[in-house]
């Protein structure tokens, strides 16, 4: 039983570890510019195609890391139900918001900034829980081959 714990914990904890490291490393690469449309916190297509990529790819790592930690076939599919469950609820504040035109950009903006003024597309924030808990049990499974 503490396997499986740790196992759900770490999963996530690295999933969460990545996205931040590589969406920070993604707008350090593509700069403001391109990581927004022209004067606004709306993500080009540039960022939201990346985005999935690198979204898929934590999740995948998350999965492979509860699986090898827990050691059983269980664990992974908490952690895959957790994600999706976490996504929709953090997916409700974009909805509720969608309606609202984003605020516009000027100057020069820190990645910290960025990120707390982006303003995510309704169908990404429904999006990404699907993505995210497909890319665990797939990471899980990898884990077992």
């Amino acid at each position: 039983m503490g396997r499986a714990i740790v196992g759900v914990v770490l999963g996530y904890v690295v999933m969460f570890a990545t996205i931040f490291v590589t969406f920070s490393g993604l707008y350090l690469v593509l700069g403001q510019e391109r990581s927004f449309e022209p004067g606004s916190y709306e993500p080009s297509l540039l960022w939201t195609v990346v985005s999935f990529a690198l979204g898929a790819v934590a999740a995948v790592v998350g999965g492979i890391t509860c699986a090898s930690t827990a050691r059983a076939a269980t664990p992974p599919k908490v952690l895959a139900g957790l994600v999706f469950v976490i996504g929709l609820a953090s997916a409700v504040p974009v909805l509720r918001a969608a309606s609202t035109p984003a605020e516009e950009r000027t100057g020069d903006v820190g990645n910290l900034d960025a990120m707390m003024k982006a303003k995510q597309p309704a169908w990404v924030a429904v999006a990404n829980p699907f993505l995210g808990f497909v890319g665990v049990l797939v990471g899980a499974r990898l884990r077992r081959v």
